[in-house]
């Protein structure tokens, strides 16, 4: 397993085990997981995103902290809140990201999931122009998600 996958499996279990909201020391964390501070920065700043459903607020200085909370919406709420996300352009790995997202926060199940990652893989867009295809994922994208919402 990749060290960041390690420090974003330690932090999501955190969150189970505090209700959603997780006080943690940067340093400290490192230290326990045998990382670098910026791992853990790079983890928090690509995987505890609004997008994927968190809050993040930090304190800085001796006594600081970031503390990670878990925002609880519906289903709908959170998906439509992916689609206003999205903007004009989406890569491949970012709409991988919000897949997996939503299939651990069990608002697709495994089947939708893959079936989805398929629509954003570039297989789907090699006839595609490159400089159309990120504007091409993301209508599609949001298509699905559209169609998601209504189900």
């Amino acid at each position: 397993m990749r060290m960041s996958d390690m420090v974003a499996r330690y932090i999501l279990d955190i969150l189970d085990e505090q209700g959603g909201e997780a006080e943690i020391r940067r340093n400290e964390l490192a230290t326990t997981l045998g990382c670098v501070p910026s791992q853990i920065n790079y983890v928090i700043t690509s995987r505890f995103t609004p997008e994927q459903g968190f809050i993040v607020e930090s304190r800085r200085g001796g006594g600081g902290f970031i503390r990670i909370t878990r925002i609880n919406t519906s289903r709908g709420v959170a998906i439509m809140h992916i689609v206003n996300a999205i903007g004009a352009t989406l890569d491949k790995a970012t709409a991988e990201v919000m897949i997996e997202n939503m299939f651990t926060r069990g608002f697709i199940d495994a089947r939708t999931a893959k079936l989805m990652a398929a629509a954003m893989g570039e297989r789907a867009y090699l006839g595609v122009p490159q400089e159309y295809r990120d504007s091409l994922r993301a209508a599609v994208f949001k298509n699905m998600l559209l169609t998601l919402v209504d189900t």
